[in-house]
């Protein structure tokens, strides 16, 4: 009697692992086409987002191979989250190699810089939104694309300045594109 239960025991504990094991695969493979079809929607959306970069920017982000689209939208909030906190931290170490830099160039980072604190703080009210009801989050991510777009042209003054800038500002406007995908049409 006693081995049978035990056997009984061993042989659901089995089935369980199997049916985990095949679940955690079929996600992963679920979760892959659930990124291709999030990026397809959203690059006919916006047709100045590559597809390549949603594709690489969702997969990069913990967690997304074995997320639902409201996980997904959440982990593509905090991607951009993390880049425009870099691009902050990053104009932050422009400012302070201040020596010598166009005080016209030295102005346009300093309102870089304000324009990103503003519009992270915002990107944190959205995203606290979104992860208490699964979508919203809406403002916070215009707010960061307005900082993208707006530090951006505020560059053009200084022809060829800062490249990385430039590069880090084109990478917020097209994360703003892939979070404005997940927020407002959930």
């Amino acid at each position: 009697m006693r081995v049978s239960i035990v056997l009984f025991l061993l042989i659901i504990q089995l089935f369980l692992f199997l049916s985990f094991n095949v679940e955690s695969s079929s996600n992963s493979c679920c979760s892959r086409n659930l990124i291709e079809d999030v990026c397809k929607n959203f690059t006919q959306v916006d047709p100045t987002l590559r597809y390549k970069f949603c594709i690489d920017s969702l997969e990069a982000g913990p967690g997304s191979r074995c997320a639902n689209r409201t996980e997904l939208g959440l982990i593509a909030l905090k991607l951009l989250l993390n880049n425009a906190t870099d691009t902050q931290c990053y104009i932050k170490q422009l400012l302070g190699k201040s020596k010598g830099l166009n005080p016209i160039f030295r102005s346009n980072l300093e309102t870089c810089l304000e324009l990103y604190l503003s519009g992270i703080f915002d990107l944190k009210e959205g995203i606290r939104a979104y992860e208490s009801s699964g979508y919203g989050g809406v403002f916070g991510v215009s707010a960061i694309l307005w900082s993208g777009t707006r530090c951006k042209d505020s560059m053009k003054v200084n022809k060829g300045a800062v490249p990385p800038l430039k590069k880090r500002n084109n990478d917020i406007i097209h994360l703003s594109s892939i979070g404005f995908g997940f927020t407002s049409v959930e």
